[in-house]
């Protein structure tokens, strides 16, 4: 089918004279993840990890994407015709690079020096690289007018046209005419009359709205413009409830066809309009007509990665709720993979059956990762028919996963021993945990960057020639995108600040291809320390409730300090989720789970 896709694609770019076309992830809003009728990447390669970029010539093709997913990918992509190609790896060259290279080895006087992108759906940043780029690499040009995908997807999925629902403010602590006064105050401030919104999350969380066109996010297809005095969603007509009409008509809010956004822009009133390279597509920066676009950062991301207090008590209902489901999910698996016939995915099944069971759950917050031995290596595994391993009561399972529920969302990874496990599985699982204590048990200055902070959870793998290339944490949205930022704690510098009230989660994680992986997650909320004649420090809450397998644990690799904490935090996660669980058996399983790491020593 692959071979068919890139047949009818090659047969468009000698039609248009293209030596090339570039497919990335994106949809017109730079999303995490997209909606069916975005997928082009994975439509045109077969590789359905959240993050690559695939370019076809006529004679070659190629994918590019980051060590969360070489695994997956390599064994997606064996016999596609695409060649893997590791980003950030030594010795992988650029997209520029390759088809430079490529092109010249294929070169003929009537060879076309034209390369196509789809500008709506790559932000600008990229394609302004991108045509820079490749202008150093032979002369080559980049057209962005071109659809592609339009000719050649002949059951190309419809744009998704799923309601759109008020988020009450019980759950977000503020309204929306609040939340623009704000943004129009730190627009002020970076000497912008308005600006262009184009992530969704984003807009979400200004308009105190949430939708379902991008599967696992609670968002809808749209763009916010804000000017000194008005701002204007511009949504498709008849996704709009009642409610969320009054609510935006409440907050003097007007709206607009979707399609007319381009319009809107060039009849823009303000003197300048603040349009995030990163953020805002080359074919929207190139429709804006003010006399001066402020090329900057989006204040937003910024105001909503700092929670309300609303905000913070929905992440701690969602993660009681959430840890009751852990905890029957927990009791419930070494049993039935004893008794035989579970597999990745039929645990899965189990586990999103048992979340849906509590109040206000609408779904997941991602794939669940149900990572059986070998497959734990493969960072972002996600079982199919073809993969779907069958569990047996020995080796270790790593299961990373998620909810969503109206007042919070939950990302949770454990590594669970299903029966006997190796030295070897010891080790490193203990070695994983103790990165994961270490770093909860960290105060630091208010204001540090991630990267500061990212290496007190490697230290302990460090030390035994342990590494990984994923970041160790990220921040969560409330009821909205699992994965957020603009803070993060990765090894690659990140400069964003990392201030109270926000959210993270804590990763670390070590994987050995071909045998088995562990990773150890918890969602945290930064919170006041002290104030010192040095500054304001901070340290971390942990949200997370729910029991850390105890049984691989090698005790005399952890400090005083470390099983200090361990013992703590199973205390909490039983005070907090015993009362919650009506069945005695699993108040006994969740008091066994929880007991002092020294009464099972």
């Amino acid at each position: 089918m692959i071979e068919q896709r890139l047949t009818a694609l090659r047969e468009e770019l000698q039609r248009e004279q293209l030596a090339a076309f570039i497919f990335p992830t994106s949809d017109p809003h730079d999303s995490e993840y997209t909606a069916p009728r975005w997928k082009g990447r994975e439509w045109i390669s077969g590789f359905n990890g959240s993050a690559g970029t695939a370019v076809v010539t006529l004679h070659s093709a190629a994918l590019w994407t980051d060590s969360r997913y070489f695994i997956a990918a390599a064994q997606q992509l064996e016999g596609s015709g695409f060649q893997l190609m590791k980003e950030g790896v030594e010795g992988t060259p650029t997209i520029a690079e390759w088809l430079n290279s490529t092109l010249t080895s294929n070169h003929s006087p009537q060879s076309s020096t034209e390369v196509a992108i789809d500008g709506s759906t790559a932000t600008c940043s990229t394609v302004e690289q991108l045509i820079s780029d490749l202008r150093r690499q032979g002369g080559l040009t980049l057209r962005t007018n071109l659809d592609i995908l339009q000719r050649i997807w002949t059951d190309r999925p419809a744009v998704p046209m799923q309601p759109v629902t008020p988020q009450p403010i019980a759950y977000t602590g503020e309204d929306a005419a609040s939340k623009l006064q704000r943004i129009r105050k730190a627009l002020r401030g970076q000497h912008a009359d308005g600006m262009l919104m184009a992530r969704l999350d984003d807009i979400a969380w200004t308009l105190n709205l949430r939708g379902s066109d991008i599967p696992c996010n609670p968002v809808f297809m749209s763009y916010l413009l804000i000017t000194t005095q008005t701002a204007t969603l511009f949504i498709h007509d008849g996704k709009l409830t009642a409610d969320a009409q009054r609510q935006l008509s409440t907050a003097g809010i007007a709206t607009a066809p979707y399609t007319t956004i381009g319009d809107a822009l060039t009849r823009y009133p303000e003197y300048n309009i603040l349009a995030d390279p990163d953020e805002v597509s080359y074919s929207l920066m190139q429709a804006i007509h003010a006399q001066e676009v402020v090329r900057e950062a989006s204040p937003v991301p910024a105001l909503k990665a700092v929670k309300s207090q609303a905000e913070q008590e929905g992440f701690r209902h969602a993660m009681l709720r959430d840890g009751v489901a852990m905890v029957r999910f927990l009791r419930w698996l070494k049993p039935a993979v004893e008794a035989g016939g579970q597999t990745e995915m039929s645990i899965d099944s189990k586990l999103t059956a048992l979340r849906a069971e509590q109040p206000l759950y609408e779904g997941k917050s991602f794939d669940t990762i149900a990572a059986y031995q070998a497959h734990g290596a493969i960072v972002h595994y996600e079982a199919t028919p073809q993969t779907d391993a069958p569990l047996r009561p020995e080796g270790l399972l790593l299961l990373d996963s998620g909810a969503q529920y109206r007042d919070g969302t939950t990302d949770i990874t454990r590594t669970i021993a299903l029966g006997s496990v190796s030295d070897e599985q010891k080790e490193v699982y203990t070695l994983v945990l103790k990165g994961h204590i270490q770093l909860q048990l960290l105060q630091f200055p208010d204001g540090v960057s991630g990267t500061q902070l990212d290496a007190i959870a490697r230290r302990p793998l460090w030390h035994a020639g342990f590494n990984y290339l994923h970041g160790t944490g990220h921040g969560v949205g409330s009821y909205l995108c699992v994965h957020e930022g603009p803070h993060q704690i990765r090894m690659q510098y990140r400069p964003a600040p990392i201030h109270a009230d926000m959210t993270v989660t804590d990763e670390p994680g070590v994987y050995l291809e071909g045998r088995f992986g562990v990773r150890i997650e918890n969602t945290l909320l930064v919170q006041p320390y002290r104030e010192t004649p040095c500054g304001r420090f901070l340290q971390f809450e942990t949200l997370t409730l729910c029991p850390i397998d105890k049984s691989p644990i090698l005790a005399h690799l952890l400090t005083d300090d470390e099983r200090a904490w361990l013992d703590s935090y199973h205390q909490t996660v039983y005070e907090r989720l015993s009362p919650l669980l009506d069945d005695e058996a699993d108040r006994q399983w969740l008091r066994e789970a929880t007991l002092p790491l020294s009464q099972d020593a």
